[in-house]
């Protein structure tokens, strides 16, 4: 029976259109004129399938009980038919219209059935299945990963990393994958060497005994403890403000704290330097201010900005006091000054500057008023004009971590509002101790920063000497320029391969295209026998890849700073007179050895300021 329904299916165009509530009502009811084989009265389902020549025998051998329930639920799914071999095709949208399209074409014997003279077709049974379904489009993300590779590779930006691990005995050393090939890092951040501080390594390992290796949570949860309270009260007193707030890093600290405040402050504006840190630009842009760039340390195309906006909106100047990829140092007074008059307050980006620069080791803006807090005087002050003064703990304090300090009210409001801040897990316990005991060694000691700005002094001489292209800064910074994203990538390599000495070259997004550079950072480690084998160094890699030295720059009519006639050159922002100079400046202009001299005269002071600072504690 079931192969005759199949069969009836696929040849019966009215069972096949109609619909299943149709044919059950077809089935439930009768005329009452016409009368079963069985004697019983036919439904109006079984007169309009006898009529049909197939259908018709088909019925002829089965009760008309089964018959009636197997063509109404056999059929009761098939919806469509289409023929193929020209004859009409019923198309109705509702059971009664096709009830009723039904029975009218069976009555005027317009329905498109064969012929009764025709024999019934004998068809050979198939497997029934469905079409194979179109596969969906999909997303391909391997190919969208490959391509953006593929342009870090062709424009020679792909960055590759050095397996470089520091040795704390031996620093400024450190050892490849394998600990028996040793070089010289020259481009490391920890500007001071506090990384291997034994002060600072003992706070964290007494704490890291005591209280173990993690926070356990974020500070709203389980992260806020005493070290966390005494690390943020020991940046509030170093930046002379109310209060402080530590981050997991600098750059979730810009970012948190200007996407905050931009987004909370009314029609704020966000006015940057056109070099300020990818942290401080993600911060506006996930602000959703209004945001306006001003040319790099330009005053008078700031103070344009400035006076084209409503005095009433509220407005955020953001910039850094030391630009790391190029050394220049910000016009923070003068932005102070302009800040002032157009109602505006500064976010001041201090990172590379902090434990660098100051009595205290405070940054550039307790620089610009040295004598002042060496005295203690902090009132009226450069820094004290400064709204948000954002640091790290991660360089020149040796750690990792970063902070803002401010007022009360301000940091208050970042720690409430910023997510940046309130789902981030809080620093591990042994990490602030140490951060602390950092801050607190360089406030009460200069002997580091006063050795590091020597030392950079003396390796600038040497290169300038050797016409290898420095661009000129009055910082800490040593970007020697190249040009050229893959020769500096070659440059480095060679440094590496040839001579034991690490210095990562510097390539876009980090800096525009065809400013490649070299950045070397000395430190109070880079002792001369380093030093005289780092410019022989750069000397040989310059002539075996043919680079351009500064007087070829020149040539050229000089470039970013590099071989530009008439450029005047910026005094170091560390005097001779704050680094100790006035007693051995004539020997060192005369050659017999004041570096030396005085790195003697440094490490003796160090010793004695750590002896004390030990028989303190």
């Amino acid at each position: 029976m079931e192969a005759l329904l199949r069969q009836s299916r696929s040849m019966c165009p009215f069972l096949s259109k109609t619909s299943p509530a149709t044919l059950r009502s077809l089935s439930t009811t009768s005329t009452g004129h016409h009368v079963s084989p069985g004697g019983g009265s036919m439904s109006n389902l079984q007169v309009l399938a006898r009529r049909c020549p197939i259908m018709g025998k088909a019925l002829a051998v089965q009760s008309a009980g089964a018959g009636n329930a197997a063509l109404a639920g056999a059929y009761g799914g098939v919806r469509a038919y289409h023929s193929k071999t020209g004859r009409a095709n019923l198309h109705t949208s509702t059971p009664k219209e096709a009830q009723a399209v039904g029975i009218e074409n069976m009555h005027t014997k317009q329905v498109p059935f064969p012929h009764a003279s025709n024999p019934p077709v004998t068809r050979t049974k198939q497997p029934v299945s469905a079409p194979p379904k179109p596969k969906p489009a999909k997303f391909d993300y391997d190919g969208f990963y490959q391509n953006e590779l593929d342009k870090k590779h062709k424009d020679k930006s792909y960055r590759y990393f050095n397996n470089i691990n520091r040795l704390a005995k031996e620093f400024p050393r450190a050892h490849m994958a394998s600990k028996e090939e040793k070089v010289t890092v020259w481009c490391s951040n920890d500007y001071l060497g506090m990384g291997r501080n034994p002060h600072v390594l003992k706070s964290m390992h007494e704490t890291l005994d005591t209280y173990g290796a993690g926070a356990g949570g974020t500070r709203n949860i389980s992260g806020h403890n005493q070290h966390a309270v005494s690390l943020e009260s020991t940046i509030a007193k170093l930046h002379a403000k109310e209060s402080a707030l530590v981050f997991s890093s600098c750059y979730v600290a810009n970012d948190a704290t200007l996407a905050t405040l931009g987004s909370k402050l009314p029609n704020c504006v966000i006015l940057s330097d056109s070099m300020n840190h990818a942290s401080m630009i993600q911060g506006i842009r996930h602000s959703g201010a209004k945001k306006m760039v001003f040319k790099h340390n330009d005053v008078a195309d700031l103070e344009a900005k400035l006076a084209s906006l409503p005095p009433e909106i509220p407005k955020i100047i953001a910039f850094e006091s030391v630009y790391s990829m190029c050394g220049s140092i910000g016009p923070i007074e003068e932005i102070c000054d302009l800040a002032e008059k157009y109602g505006a307050i500064t976010f001041l980006d201090e990172v590379h500057a902090v434990g660098m620069y100051g009595p205290h080791g405070a940054g550039v803006a307790e620089h610009l008023d040295y004598e002042a807090h060496v005295a203690g005087k902090t009132s009226g002050t450069v820094m004290d004009r400064i709204d948000i003064i954002t640091g790290t703990l991660g360089k020149a304090y040796g750690c990792v971590g970063g902070y803002i300090a401010g007022s009360a009210k301000l940091v208050d409001t970042v720690r409430s509002l910023a997510p940046g801040f309130i789902f981030t897990t809080s620093l591990p316990p042994a990490t602030m101790a140490g951060a602390k005991t950092a801050i607190e060694y360089q406030m009460s000691y200069q002997g580091d920063r006063r050795l590091q700005q020597l030392h950079t002094r003396a390796v600038k001489d040497a290169l300038s000497a050797k016409d290898i292209p420095v661009m000129p800064n009055p910082s800490h910074i040593i970007p020697v320029l190249v040009g050229n994203a893959e020769v500096a990538k070659q440059a480095s390599d060679l440094l590496l391969e040839d001579w034991s000495i690490y210095v990562q070259a510097i390539n876009y997004p980090t800096v525009p295209v065809g400013q490649e550079r070299l950045r070397i950072t000395p430190t109070p480690g880079h002792v001369r026998e380093y030093r005289e084998h780092l410019v022989e160094a750069l000397v040989g890699v310059w002539k075996q890849l043919g680079i351009k030295r500064t007087s070829e720059w020149a040539a050229q009519g000089g470039f970013i700073g590099v071989g530009e006639a008439g450029k005047v050159e910026e005094l170091p922002l560390w005097t001779d007179k704050q680094l100790g100079l006035d007693e051995v400046l004539k020997e060192m202009k005369a050659g017999h050895g004041a570096v030396g001299v005085l790195e003697s005269v440094l490490e003796n002071e160090r010793k004695a300021t750590a002896h004390a600072v030990s028989a303190a504690a």
